[in-house]
């Protein structure tokens, strides 16, 4: 088994194996480029269970006559925000042809608000196969409209909510990247000081998101799975970046000990693969619980990653080593490490991890008070955001919204849709009219065979306030109440409702499988029942410390009131499942070094080879995951604040000083039930 071992890294470092590999590297991602590239991905983005009420209403209204047809609301309003005047009425009115003219379908006249101020007319549209078919339509419907001086005109209700939130992704996967590849080749010139180095892995990882981007769109496509494409990338360059970052470092030891850098790097390669391979499988595993979320791109959302994970890790394992040894030692020029360099490095580190175990216990308490301030941010966060506050930039939905909410009631963007069955319609209009803030209730279509009645609800709450909520749930009572009417009550409010409790659900389920996952790679790395305990458990408290950090940041900075839906989950995971990455990268490195040096001894040497590369793994990291602040959704940007301050803090403060100090208090008992062997002389 050994021998197998020593000969995979041998041959991908050889003179002619170098070669030979990247022959074969080059031709294998030809091929899968090519079979993957006309693939693409599902572009729907259901937010509720499939087996959730409000799928199931949407399922039933796909049987209507009229299913592919939709309202938008045009919101009319003075510039001089006074009364509207009869001339812009006779405009508002003029306007209705232009529309009907446009969509093919019969426009509502004019609605006056009670004050004057502003006025609706609702516009039928018939929506496209997907989002981006919709936002299309939606988008000419904009640009047909003609001006009306004196007045502003805005296009909101639920299509096009959908179509501003497709729009304003227009261009942000390349605004992604870019910053992404920017960010990481800067961190990089830093962390390497070498004007050549820094391209190696950046062209590795960022063929390996290439890759990636067109795998997992054929995986979406073949499974019908729903995912953000930006996650995944972020995750490929951050985790990417970090297995290099490792492997390249442990090759600069080794060339300090070594003539030869072919052997150097095969020693490298040899002695960073279980790091590296742990780490990886750890947080594949931890995303791969994510398929037995509820939540339909949480579920998509895991396997993708997952896969794209995997690319990273066969990119750096096979195909950046190959390209390291064809370039050889001068591709660290000026600073090229040379044998008996060795004792230059790492001296801050080593000084830092001297005090630390000097004082173990008082390093060990302020460390955790740090983290229990930062947890503190929890108190007062609240779940789930409204239509408004999701776009980090307004929208032209979001504006005419709040006109809307401003003087008519503002559920009639987004009226709530009960189906129920034709012969108790009239029961079921009656009882739920009857509801607290109920502005109306009508019955609005019946499917061709006559068995179902469709019932448009209007409410007097806009849509996503806890009011709203707590209507849906109301008139969901009133409505099963009704006999024989086997009603069930959608629309978009409805789906937030159910998308709330989804998310909640899978909370509750995945984060304990993702701790379970992480402590058995643990247990299994360290042969140790104590060790994976504990630091599990500090990787729990830097979790929840960093989703209060951002959670107060996202209220005290960003004026953003609530955490979105799947931040919470995603955030989580994240910080658990990558900050054991890097308890595996110290670990690792100490239960070696204590065979030699005793357990606090080891610890010290540990943290003088590794504090440079962990903190760089982690500052590079952090950067990318808040690359994700450039896309114009609310959600994604919450996500890389948290995961960003997390992983920060992790590298800085958890790694530096939290775990050695429990090391330097537990002493050899952290390997418990495992004896190390006494340190040799």
């Amino acid at each position: 088994m050994t021998a197998t071992r020593t000969r995979l890294p041998d041959r991908l470092t050889s003179r002619r194996g170098a070669w030979v590999s990247l022959g074969i590297v080059l031709i294998v991602f030809v091929a899968l480029f090519g079979l993957f590239s006309r693939i693409e991905a599902p572009s729907s983005n259901e937010t509720a269970p499939a087996d959730s009420e409000s799928s199931r209403v949407s399922a039933l209204l796909d049987d209507f006559p009229d299913a592919d047809e939709q309202s938008v609301i045009v919101v009319a309003s003075r510039e001089d925000a006074g009364e509207l005047t009869a001339s812009d009425l006779d405009a508002l009115t003029d306007l209705v042809p232009v529309l009907e003219e446009h969509t093919g379908l019969e426009s509502s006249p004019p609605s006056v608000s009670d004050d004057g101020e502003a006025a609706v007319i609702v516009a039928p549209i018939t929506v496209g196969e997907d989002n981006a078919a919709t936002a299309e339509i939606v988008k000419d419907l904009r640009e047909a409209l003609p001006g009306i001086d004196g007045l502003t005109l805005q296009i909101t209700g639920g299509p096009a909510f959908g179509a501003d939130i497709t729009s304003s992704f227009d261009g942000a996967d390349f605004t992604l990247l870019s910053v992404t590849i920017l960010i990481v080749a800067l961190l990089l010139i830093v962390t390497y000081r070498s004007p050549i180095l820094w391209l190696l892995p950046l062209v590795v990882v960022a063929f390996a998101d290439q890759l990636a981007s067109k795998a997992t769109a054929a995986l979406g496509a073949w499974l019908d799975l729903q995912f953000d494409a930006g996650i995944i990338s972020v995750l490929v360059f951050g985790a990417g970046t970090n297995y290099a970052l490792l492997l390249i470092s442990r090759y600069r030891e080794e060339l300090a000990v070594n003539d030869d850098h072919r052997v150097a790097l095969s020693t490298a390669w040899r002695k960073t693969v279980p790091a590296i391979v742990a780490s990886n499988v750890t947080v594949v595993l931890a995303l791969l619980t994510l398929t037995l979320a509820v939540i339909p791109g949480t579920r998509g959302l895991g396997i993708s990653s997952a896969a794209g994970l995997l690319i990273a890790l066969a990119a750096v394992l096979f195909a950046l080593p190959p390209v390291l040894a064809v370039c050889g030692r001068k591709v660290f020029w000026p600073f090229v490490p040379k044998p008996g360099s060795a004792v230059k490095q790492g001296r801050v580190w080593r000084g830092i991890a001297t005090r630390v175990m000097k004082r173990p216990a008082v390093s060990l308490v302020g460390g955790l008070a740090l983290l229990a301030v930062m947890a503190t941010g929890l108190l007062g966060t609240s779940i789930g955001l409204d239509q408004i506050d999701k776009f980090r930039v307004q929208s032209e939905s979001a504006a005419g919204l709040e006109v809307l909410a401003d003087h008519f009631p503002p559920g009639e963007a987004q009226p709530i849709l009960i189906v129920a069955a034709s012969d108790q319609a009239d029961e079921v209009v009656d009882a739920v009219s009857d509801v607290d803030g109920v502005v109306r209730a009508h019955p609005t279509g019946e499917t061709d065979d006559g068995e179902l009645t469709r019932i448009m609800v209007t409410g007097e709450f806009a849509p996503g306030t806890p009011e709203s909520l707590d209507l849906v749930t109301e008139l969901r009572e009133v409505a099963h109440a009704v006999p024989d009417a086997d009603a069930l009550v959608g629309g978009a409010i409805a789906t937030d409702l159910d998308a709330r409790a989804g998310n909640q659900q899978d909370l509750l389920l995945i984060a304990p499988l993702v701790l379970a996952v992480s402590f058995i790679v643990l247990l299994v790395l360290l042969r140790s029942l104590l060790a994976p305990v504990v630091l599990l458990l500090v990787n729990l408290a830097s979790a929840a410390a960093a989703i209060g950090a951002g959670a107060w940041l996202s209220r005290v900075l960003f004026d953003q009131p609530a955490l979105d839906l799947q931040v919470p989950l995603l955030a989580f995971l994240f910080l658990v499942a990558l900050g054991i990455d890097y308890t595996i990268f110290l670990v690792h490195r100490a239960r070696s070094e204590a065979q030699a040096r005793g357990t606090r001894g080891g610890m010290v040497e540990t943290v003088s080879h590794t504090g440079a590369v962990i903190t760089s793994a982690g500052i590079v990291l952090a950067a990318v995951f808040a690359a994700l602040g450039v896309l114009p959704l609310v959600t994604l940007g919450q996500l890389g604040l948290i995961v960003g301050v997390g992983v920060v803090v992790d590298t800085l403060v958890v790694r530096t000083v939290i775990v050695p100090a429990l090391f330097g208090v537990l002493g050899d008992r952290i390997w418990w039930p495992r004896n190390i062997e006494a340190p040799r002389l």
